[in-house]
C-alpha cells in the first residue's frame, strides 16, 4: 500500500455503512453506533473525538437511519466546521449541515425575519468597539484604549449570559467578575450602547443569537418549522457552550432527545466569554437515560507528553478537575519534554529559532512546528527571531486560505486553463495534472525554488505551493483526474473552508491553538505573571490558566519544548520564576500541592539552560532597573511594540525624520541585495526606535529591542554611520551579505 494510491488528503470513500466503522477503536465504535436517544461523549485531547462523531454521522447516513438534510452539527469556529464538512464529504455523507452556532442562527434569522418582524434584517456591525466608544462619549465616560476593549468584552459577556443592563452589576458580582470600571458605569454604558444600536438600526454578533432565541420562543409556528427541518443534533466542544447557546440548542430540540454532545471539561478555556462546562457535566442530570462514552486513548502524543499532561491535571482543583480524564498514549515512546531557562525574552526567542532551524534541518516540515504563547503581544519578538533566521512562518488567525487574493487569482487562472487549455501554449509541455498546475501557477508567482526570507512575498509563494502540493496529492489519489476535476475539488474545498496545508512555522496564542496539533511545539513564556497571567487571581481563574497550559501541552505529537525567561529585556531585573504549574513536573522542582507528583526528576526530561543564562550555582544579578515605562508619560509598558519604542503608541515621538528616511532608504537597498523583504532587515518599529534614540556607539545600538547580536554584527557599522550623518558602508555591507550566504 503506497502513499501514491492512498493519499491521506484523499482517502477512498467507504463503500458501505459497515466500512465506515473500520479502523475505529471500541470506544469510538460505541460512539458511532449510538444513534438513538441522548449521547454524551467525554473525549480527552488527542483521542479522536472528531473522527468518532463524523463517523457516527456518516454511519447513520450510510445506514439510512439519518437523512443528511435533517442533521445539524454545530461547533465554535469556522475552521472546525469546515474540517467537519470536509471529513463528512470524504466519508460519503455530503449534505449534512456543519456550522457554527452563529452561522446556523444567522441563516434562520435571515430566512424568518421577514415573516416574524417584517422588512429586511438590520445590518450586522463588524466591530462593536466604535459603537461602545460612542456610547462612552454619550455617557461622558473617559475610557482609554484598554478600558474600552475591556468594557466591550463585559458587554459581550453580559449578552451571552442573557443579562440585561439593569441586572449587570448584580450578575457581575455573583460571577466574581472584575469590571474595568464601576459596575454602575458599565451598566450605564451597556444600556446606552443598546440605545445607539436601535437608533442606527444595526445589530451585533451576540444579537444574532438573542434575536433567533426570541423569535423561536415567541413564534411557535417558526420553531416547529425549524424542528421539522432538523431532527438530529451534534454539538462539538460542548464544554464551551454559553447559557445563550444552550438556550438556543434547547429551542432547536424542543421536546426531543436526539442529541449527541462531545467535550472535555479539562479543556474549558473560554469562561471569560461566558462558556461553562456545567452543561457538559450536568448532561446526565438533564438526560438520565443518556449513553455516556469516555475516550481516553490518546493517538496524538507520545507517552512522555501525555505523562506531563496528566501530571498537570493531577494537581488541579475544582469541579472540572474532579471529572478529568486520565489519558493513555497509544504512541511509541519519544523524547522527553525539554525545559529551558533564558536570561531575557529576546534570548528566549532566538533560542527557539535556533532549535527550529535544527528541526527543519532534520527533515521536519515547517508546517509541523508551532510556537505557542499566552498573549498576542508576545508574537512580535518571535516573528523577528524567525525572520532573522530565515525561517518562514504564518500567524494563526490571519485571513482564511481561500479568501487570500493570490489564491482567488490562482483559482481564476486554473479555471480558465481548464476551459481553454487546449489553446494555451503554456501547457504544451505539461504531461500530467501536477505539471499543468505548476505551469499555470508559474504565471501567478509560483517557482520551484521559494523566495529568500519571509514576509508577504514568501506568504504568497507558500499559498501557491500549497495548491501545487494539493494537485500532486489529488493526482495520486485520482490518476485519471483532469484540470477540470481539480477545479471542482477546489470549489468544494472553498465552500467547506477545507484548506490545504501552508508551509511555515505557526505562531499562535494558546487560545487560538485549541483543536490543532503539530509534531513539535514550543511553549514559550512559561513564567509566573504570564502563565498564569497576572490578572488571574481567583481560584477559578488560576485553574483556567492551568487548563490553558494543558491545552498547549496536548497540541504536541512528538516533541515539546517548554521555556521561560528571567527578565523581559536584556539587562533587566532577573526576578521571574518558572510557572507554578510546572512545580513537581520539571526536573529539580517539588510539587506545591498535596497531589501526587507526576514526573519530577525521574524521567520527564532534562532541564537545559539557554544562551546567555546565568550559571545555576550563582544568584541572579540584580540591577536597579525598574519595569519598562513610557519615557513621555511614565505609564508602565506591556505591549512588545511599545517596549521597543520605550513609549506609548499614543505619545508624541521625538524622532529625527531625516534620519528615519535615510534608514529606510538604506534598508530598501539591503533588502534588494539580499532578496528578502525589508522587514527582515529591520522592522518599521525598530527603525523608528533607532531614529528616536540616534545611538552613538554599539552599546547604545545593542540596547534597542529588535537589534540582536546577529544584526548588530551585520548592520551595526552601517547604522551607526547613518546615525552619524553618513550613508552606510555599501562595500562592507555587500561583503557581509555575501558572507552570510556561505
Amino acid at each position: 500500500m503506497t502513499a501514491a494510491t492512498h493519499s491521506t488528503l484523499f482517502p477512498p470513500v467507504p463503500d458501505s455503512a459497515d466500512a465506515v466503522l473500520e479502523g475505529l477503536d471500541p470506544e469510538q465504535r460505541a460512539v458511532a453506533t449510538a444513534l438513538h436517544g441522548p449521547v454524551c461523549v467525554l473525549a480527552g485531547a488527542g483521542t479522536g473525538k472528531t473522527r468518532a462523531i463524523t463517523h457516527r454521522i456518516a454511519y447513520g447516513v450510510r445506514a439510512g437511519i439519518l437523512q443528511p438534510p435533517s442533521v445539524l452539527a454545530v461547533t465554535f469556529t469556522n475552521r472546525a466546521a469546515g474540517e467537519m464538512r470536509g471529513r463528512l464529504r470524504q466519508l460519503g455523507a455530503a449534505g449534512v449541515q456543519a456550522r457554527t452556532f452563529h452561522s446556523a442562527a444567522l441563516r434562520q434569522l435571515q430566512y424568518f425575519w421577514p415573516k416574524a418582524v417584517g422588512g429586511s434584517l438590520p445590518r450586522i456591525i463588524d466591530r462593536k468597539i466604535q459603537v461602545v466608544a460612542d456610547a462612552a462619549a454619550a455617557c461622558r465616560l473617559r475610557l482609554d484604549r484598554n478600558e474600552l476593549r475591556d468594557a466591550t468584552a463585559e458587554i459581550e459577556w453580559a449578552k451571552v449570559t442573557q443579562t440585561v443592563p439593569t441586572d449587570y452589576a448584580a450578575a457581575a458580582a455573583k460571577a466574581g467578575r472584575e469590571a474595568p470600571r464601576d459596575p454602575a458605569e458599565i451598566a450605564q454604558l451597556y444600556a446606552t450602547y443598546e440605545d445607539l444600536k436601535r437608533e442606527r438600526a444595526v445589530i451585533d454578533f451576540e444579537d444574532v443569537l438573542l434575536l433567533t432565541v426570541g423569535i423561536l420562543q415567541d413564534r411557535h409556528d417558526i420553531a416547529e418549522a425549524v424542528r421539522a427541518q432538523y431532527q438530529h443534533f451534534v454539538v462539538d466542544e460542548y464544554q464551551d457552550v454559553s447559557p445563550l447557546q444552550q438556550r438556543l440548542l434547547e429551542l432547536w430540540l424542543g421536546d426531543r432527545d436526539s442529541l449527541c454532545v462531545v467535550g472535555d471539561a479539562s479543556q474549558t478555556i473560554y469562561s471569560f466569554t461566558g462558556a461553562t462546562p456545567d452543561h457538559l457535566l450536568d448532561f446526565r442530570l438533564r438526560h438520565p437515560g443518556a449513553t455516556v462514552v469516555k475516550l481516553v486513548r490518546d493517538y496524538r502524543s507520545t507517552p512522555q507528553i501525555v505523562h506531563l499532561a496528566n501530571g498537570l491535571l493531577a494537581q488541579a482543583h475544582g469541579r472540572a478537575a474532579d471529572h478529568r480524564l486520565e489519558l493513555v498514549s497509544q504512541r511509541d515512546p519519544g523524547p522527553h519534554p525539554v525545559y529551558t531557562e533564558f536570561t531575557d525574552e529576546p534570548a528566549e526567542a532566538e533560542g527557539a529559532a535556533r532549535r527550529i532551524r535544527d528541526l527543519l534541518a532534520s527533515g521536519i516540515p515547517a508546517a509541523e512546528i508551532a510556537i505557542l504563547f499566552r498573549t498576542n503581544s508576545q508574537s512580535e519578538i518571535y516573528e523577528q527571531a524567525l525572520a532573522d533566521a530565515g525561517i518562514p512562518y504564518q500567524l494563526r488567525g490571519a485571513e482564511r486560505f481561500f479568501d487570500r487574493p493570490e489564491v482567488r487569482k490562482a483559482g481564476i487562472a486554473l479555471r480558465g486553463a481548464a476551459r481553454f487549455g487546449a489553446n494555451d501554449s503554456l501547457l504544451d509541455d505539461a504531461v500530467d495534472l501536477p505539471s499543468q498546475v505548476r505551469a499555470v501557477l508559474s504565471g501567478e508567482g509560483w517557482s520551484p525554488v521559494p523566495p529568500a526570507g519571509s514576509g508577504a512575498v514568501r506568504e504568497r509563494w507558500e499559498s501557491l505551493a500549497a495548491l501545487v502540493n494539493l494537485a500532486q496529492d489529488f493526482a495520486a489519489a485520482h490518476p485519471r483526474a483532469t484540470l477540470a476535476d481539480l477545479v471542482a475539488e477546489l470549489d468544494e474545498r472553498a465552500g467547506a473552508q477545507h484548506a490545504p496545508t501552508v508551509q511555515g512555522v505557526t505562531l499562535a496564542s494558546l487560545h487560538s491553538a485549541k483543536g490543532l496539533e503539530w509534531d513539535a511545539v514550543f511553549l514559550v513564556g512559561c513564567a509566573e505573571g504570564m502563565m498564569p497571567i497576572t490578572y488571574a487571581r481567583t481560584d477559578e481563574q488560576i485553574e483556567e490558566e492551568r487548563r490553558l497550559l494543558y491545552v498547549g501541552v496536548t497540541r504536541a505529537r512528538e516533541s515539546l519544548h517548554v521555556s521561560w525567561s528571567l527578565s523581559r529585556t536584556p539587562g533587566g531585573r532577573a526576578n521571574r520564576r518558572p510557572s507554578r504549574f510546572l512545580d513537581g513536573l520539571r526536573p529539580g522542582s517539588s510539587a506545591t500541592t498535596g497531589r501526587p507528583s507526576f514526573g519530577g526528576s525521574g524521567g520527564t526530561g532534562g532541564i537545559e539552560r539557554g544562551f546567555g543564562t546565568l550559571p545555576t550555582s550563582s544568584a541572579p544579578r540584580r540591577t536597579s532597573r525598574t519595569p519598562a515605562r513610557c519615557r513621555v508619560c511614565g505609564r508602565t509598558l506591556s505591549e512588545a511594540g511599545e517596549m521597543k519604542l520605550m513609549r506609548c503608541d499614543d505619545c508624541p515621538s521625538d524622532m529625527d525624520e531625516g534620519l528615519y528616511e535615510r534608514l529606510r532608504e538604506w534598508r530598501t537597498e539591503q533588502a534588494q541585495r539580499s532578496g528578502q523583504p525589508a522587514f527582515c532587515v529591520f522592522t518599521d518599529r525598530t527603525l523608528i526606535a533607532i531614529a528616536e534614540a540616534a545611538p552613538d556607539d554599539e552599546g547604545e545600538l545593542a540596547r534597542i529591542p529588535g537589534v540582536g547580536v546577529r544584526k548588530l554584527n551585520r548592520y551595526g557599522a552601517d547604522v551607526l554611520a547613518i546615525c552619524a550623518g553618513g550613508h552606510g558602508g555599501r562595500e562592507a555591507t555587500t561583503t557581509d551579505t555575501n558572507s552570510s550566504k556561505k
